[in-house]
């Protein structure tokens, strides 16, 4: 009967610390991705359809979400594989302006006349 009791309390202890191990990964594995607000020089719905796309081929980017009327995208990445600076070289490829960094020319020449600064106003 002592040997089941002793058998009985190392599974158990073997379970909770398999168990811990599980929470603690679990937990881990959600603060895997930061988030970075970048304002952005986007005008409208197209805009935001452009910037979203080009943030889904990104490399490292979970999720975008762009509020078109406050011109900010949210971005979930993994740090491991991209960096904010990368992220916002990416939104400048596709013709806008992220933060500090300007909208390529060449692919803002290429943008909807609405999609290009002011362009919702004219």
């Amino acid at each position: 009967m002592k040997q089941i009791k002793s058998k009985l309390i190392a599974v158990i202890i073997v379970a909770a610390i398999l168990f811990g191990q599980s929470i603690y990964a679990q937990t881990k594995k959600a603060d895997k991705y930061s988030e970075i607000k970048i304002k952005t020089s986007s005008e409208c719905g197209m805009c935001k359809e452009t910037i979203e796309k080009a943030m889904a081929f990104e490399k490292g980017v979970k999720s975008s979400d762009l509020d078109v009327e406050t011109k900010v995208l949210t971005v979930k990445y993994d740090a491991v594989k991209t960096t904010p600076e990368k992220i916002k070289l990416a939104i400048s490829k596709v013709g806008y302006d992220a933060d500090d960094v300007k909208a390529d020319p060449k692919a803002y020449s290429k943008l909807s006349p609405c999609c290009q600064k002011g362009g919702h106003k004219k």
